[in-house]
């Protein structure tokens, strides 16, 4: 069920109308939620139905342990027993083959066929539950008492498939919160977020995805250095409008039933280096491998561990995102401009302070980004090696690149570097407008769509991972 669709839109209905009456019982609250977010889980596959229970089941009673237990050796045991079981069903299920393909080329042998991949969701449910147990183990949160809060939380429908990655206990404070209410303002906003994240997909990143990126990377030999450069810088925002459209409809969505998830974009190509790209991109993100992966490795204390955990971290990250080299080659690009960004910024201290204009920073960090995801966009190394061929051919004909086209880009750079208090005075403007005006704003909208994205929605990107 695509977050897209139209039979998304008649789900999320359905389970507005149902859940609000019984917002004053909160056990069958909860229960028609976790019955939803089943169901979602459902429309993928039955697996999942026995598979995400099991696993939430675990965590909870681990839970339990964790708050009952003080003992250093025994909560050690508990926590690592969670990660066993969370980052074990990731490699299962989504590892599995990519694992068995390497161990055959290394050792010449035949490996057995592995068909148990599931991976719609996995690495978000994986994080996202393990923040529960990991937090606890930190003595971060206190551990819920509710079986039914914790796998409501663990299986929310809107962020399971790709993010905001939520921290658990934070969500379950909101389920247990009582008397939840829906004022007016929270509705309308909600219903913009929707829209916008709908706009951003079927207006702007799948058009972009239809009429030149998709073509440039499947045959990159039949186009310019300039068109295939055109396609990389198409492919960034395809890929912005792409999550960040999908987050908007996961916050508009659990916003309409009360709950509030965290933000996950903020304008990431106006980055001024690597690793403010990284304050603004995937934000959810960020924050785990921060405080879960990078704080968690040894050696904080000796000069070059920090620099080298860094480089782990985002290489992991990478290996996070899919099965695949490409990914991991990724993720070290980043956490090697990462580790070199912060060294500098430590052996110059003050001086570190830099004397290029602040467009000169933002136009290299987002150069260094755009090649980076060569490697997260191509399908194998073969095809990015092609890539990066193409581009070094310097042939500069456009004539591949229509003019709807072009217009299409500059409407997405436009909407990209949207002042942050423009698109708040538009978001509010839309809030405090009558009843009839968001309806009609709303039915615009869809007629455009109809117009422009005739041949359907494709799926989010992230969902593949």
């Amino acid at each position: 069920m695509l977050l897209s669709s139209s039979t998304y839109f008649l789900f999320l209905s359905a389970l507005f109308f149902l859940y609000w009456p019984l917002s004053r019982w909160r056990a069958a609250n909860l229960a028609v939620l976790l019955f939803a977010n089943y169901f979602f889980y459902a429309k993928w596959d039955l697996f999942y139905l026995f598979l995400i229970p099991l696993c939430s089941t675990c965590d909870f009673a681990i839970g339990l342990g964790l708050g009952r237990f003080q003992r250093p050796a025994v909560r050690k045991l508990l926590v690592s027993l969670s990660l066993l079981l969370n980052l074990g069903m990731l490699t299962a299920f989504k590892y599995m083959p990519f694992l068995l393909d390497n161990f055959t080329r290394l050792s010449g042998r035949s490996a057995p066929l592995w068909q148990w991949t599931f991976p719609l969701g996995i690495s978000f449910y994986a994080f996202q539950s393990l923040s529960y147990t990991l937090d606890l183990y930190r003595k971060d949160a206190k551990p819920t008492r509710s079986l039914l809060a914790h796998l409501t939380a663990t299986s929310f429908f809107p962020t399971i498939l790709a993010g905001p990655i939520t921290r658990v206990s934070d969500l379950i404070k909101q389920f247990e919160k009582p008397n939840k209410t829906l004022d007016a303002a929270d509705g309308s906003r909600a219903l913009f977020l929707i829209s916008l994240g709908l706009l951003k997909k079927l207006l702007l990143a799948d058009y972009l995805a239809e009429n030149l990126v998709n073509r440039v990377f499947d045959f990159p030999s039949l186009y310019s250095s300039a068109e295939v450069l055109t396609g990389l810088y198409a492919y960034a925002l395809q890929l912005y409008f792409d999550f960040s459209g999908y987050t908007d409809v996961a916050i508009g969505s659990a916003m309409l039933l009360g709950i509030k998830l965290p933000q996950n974009f903020n304008m990431p190509y106006a980055a001024a280096n690597i690793n403010d790209f990284w304050r603004r991109w995937h934000i959810s993100l960020s924050n785990w491998l921060r405080d879960y992966l990078f704080f968690s490795l040894p050696g904080k204390r000796n000069a070059v561990m920090p620099y080298c955990n860094l480089i782990i971290t985002m290489a992991l990250g990478g290996l996070w995102h899919g099965a695949s080299w490409n990914f991991v080659i990724w993720g070290l690009l980043h956490g090697v401009a990462q580790a070199v960004a912060r060294g500098w910024q430590a052996s110059r201290g003050q001086k570190a302070i830099p004397w290029t204009p602040a467009w000169f920073r933002t136009f290299c960090t987002v150069q260094f980004v755009c090649f980076a995801w060569i490697f997260f966009r191509a399908t194998n190394l073969e095809q990015a090696s092609k890539i990066i061929e193409q581009l070094g051919e310097f042939t500069y004909s456009v004539d591949n690149v229509s003019r709807p086209l072009w217009i299409v880009l500059g409407i997405a750079v436009a909407g990209h570097y949207l002042p942050k208090s423009w698109f708040e005075q538009i978001r509010e403007t839309f809030v405090r407008s009558p009843f009839v005006v968001q309806a009609a704003a709303i039915m615009a909208l869809i007629v455009a769509i109809q117009y422009i994205a005739a041949t359907g929605a494709a799926p989010f990107i992230y969902t593949n991972f």
